[in-house]
């Protein structure tokens, strides 16, 4: 794997990077020296069966998880110190969930501005001025005063990544966005990643859907039993993958008819 400053060609500080993160839970061994630099702009996609590791390298990215080893930087800077505050961290990313996590208690709008005001401190008429420009950017004009259990879950996803984008985050961390959503709903929230990455905003996101990784993603990476078996661009991965146990996961893949 090339360095951080590199990548076709281009010297590029990473956005993020990982050197030699490991993670266990008492004896289980999820995530064993992995190393990934996501650059500027780019949309790094992490493929893999589930229990590969996927959602707890994200969660260690977020601080959600503390690693056993190695490091993780934030434009440069180990964000895995223990001297690091890290909701000052998750204020520089955004997270979002495969189960949504928006506040049941508040409106559709009210979920976006609370994201706005906490990663901003933007005031209450500016954050929502914004608010309603990114729902209606995200197809839900009309919806602002919603509660969530009044929405369909791809509404739900939706409002969930306009909340995280509208702290306009260095870079955004998708768990299998689509995992939870009934087939009909996922379209719509494809499309809404879609438009993120054609603003070019820099990405890494854990996902099952192979030919959405093939369109977004810059870099694919397969994980396989905690380890990053397999990073290039997504043609080599999807396509012609040179590791055996990438070729046994996507033929898998191909025999179920999701590929």
């Amino acid at each position: 794997m090339s360095g951080p400053g590199t990548g076709n060609g281009v010297t590029r500080t990473a956005v993020l990077e990982l050197r030699g993160v490991t993670k266990s839970f008492g004896e289980l061994e999820v995530l064993r020296g992995i190393d990934l630099a996501i650059r500027e702009h780019q949309a790094v996609a992490l493929i893999g069966a589930s229990g590969s590791g996927k959602s707890t390298l994200l969660r260690c990215v977020d601080l959600l998880e503390e690693i056993d080893d190695g490091d993780i930087f934030l434009d440069g800077e180990v964000i895995t110190d223990p001297s690091v505050d890290p909701v000052a961290v998750r204020r520089r990313l955004g997270l979002v969930f495969q189960a949504y996590n928006l506040f049941p208690h508040l409106s559709t709008l009210d979920n976006v501005v609370l994201g706005i005001v906490r990663g901003q401190g933007s005031r209450r008429e500016q954050a929502e001025e914004t608010a309603r420009a990114l729902l209606t950017r995200f197809g839900l004009s009309g919806r602002e005063d919603e509660r969530p259990d009044n929405l369909s879950g791809g509404q739900q996803q939706r409002v969930a990544i306009a909340r995280a984008f509208a702290a306009r985050p260095r870079a955004m961390l998708l768990d299998e966005v689509t995992s939870a959503l009934d087939p009909e709903l996922v379209g719509e929230v494809l499309a809404a990643v879609r438009d993120l990455k054609a603003e070019g905003v820099t990405m890494l996101l854990a996902t099952h859907e192979m030919s959405f990784a093939r369109e977004v993603a810059d870099t694919v990476g397969f994980l396989h039993d905690g380890r990053l078996l397999e990073v290039g661009p997504p043609e080599q991965v999807l396509s012609e993958p040179r590791e055996p146990e990438t070729q046994r996961f996507l033929r898998r893949l191909l025999e179920a008819g999701r590929v």
